[in-house]
């Protein structure tokens, strides 16, 4: 498994700092959030990321997020595709192997038609991806109004069978939502393309909110049969720390980099690393 910091964990910061501070603190491995290196690309080249990529001695093997691509109709839908092709571009000509696109169907209007534009986009989606040589990373949201556990996600995407789609595994959806510690045993080595981590601490799940999360092992998630599951199955992907916390965010990223990779290394029985 490889040790990952999300940037998503110092949102506040640009994205050079992000980069030279995880390199610094030991993090050999960024899940890089798009916008952020979207708007760094504005004034910058792809070769000059190459070369910053090599001087750090980085990997940078998944980018985050896409949205609006499964139910959405008309001019966003329109948008939304439109940015996932330039996205999907930039990944392959990046070296980005994973980008991950949420499973954002809206409970509001849920219907059979829906359900259907759902399984065509995903299909879409797919083929889009095999075209560019990238993987799509389905997460699962709570609140979603189909797709929001694994275990339905996994049955989805068997179901389309592109090899292309997998399923990204976000410990906070499913703590909050209806996924079942059983539904665990659905992930393969075949459908698993990337795991974020972090955890919840004295609230509800009903409660719950993006801007709770914590550091994993320090709150309330059950992780230790997820972890099991993923040795069970000899998961080699990313295991990546994804903090939307806004008071974890004005922790530098230095400091962000060297406390996070340490947890996740400790979690992941890599503490000596």
């Amino acid at each position: 498994m490889l040790a990952t910091i999300s940037q998503v964990c110092s949102l506040n910061s640009p994205f050079l700092q992000d980069l030279e501070d995880y390199a610094a603190g030991h993090c050999g491995s960024v899940e890089l959030w798009l916008t952020k290196f979207e708007t760094w690309l504005q004034t910058h080249s792809l070769d000059d990321f190459r070369r910053l990529r090599d001087k750090l001695e980085l990997q940078t093997p998944v980018a985050s997020f896409q949205g609006g691509l499964l139910a959405t109709q008309g001019e966003r839908r329109k948008e939304a595709w439109d940015l996932l092709d330039r996205r999907l571009a930039l990944c392959q000509q990046a070296g980005i192997g994973t980008i991950i696109v949420a499973c954002d169907v809206p409970r509001v209007g849920f219907d059979q038609e829906m359900l259907e534009r759902v399984v065509v986009s995903l299909q879409d989606l797919g083929q889009r991806c095999e075209r560019h040589n990238v993987r799509a990373a389905i997460e699962f949201q709570a609140n979603s109004a189909f797709g929001n556990n694994v275990k339905s996600l996994a049955m989805l995407l068997a179901d389309i069978g592109l090899p292309s789609l997998g399923i990204c595994f976000d410990a906070f959806h499913y703590h909050t939502g209806c996924s079942k510690p059983e539904d665990l045993a659905v992930l393969t080595p075949q459908n698993l393309f990337h795991v974020q981590l972090c955890d919840i601490a004295d609230l509800p799940r009903e409660l719950a909110t993006d801007s709770g999360r914590i550091l994993p092992g320090e709150g309330d998630i059950h992780l230790a049969p997820l972890l099991a599951q993923l040795r069970r199955i000899n998961y080699l992907g990313c295991v990546s720390l994804e903090i939307l916390n806004p008071q974890l965010w004005l922790v530098p990223p230095l400091q962000m980099g060297e406390i996070g990779i340490t947890c996740l290394r400790k979690l992941l029985g890599q503490a000596s690393m």
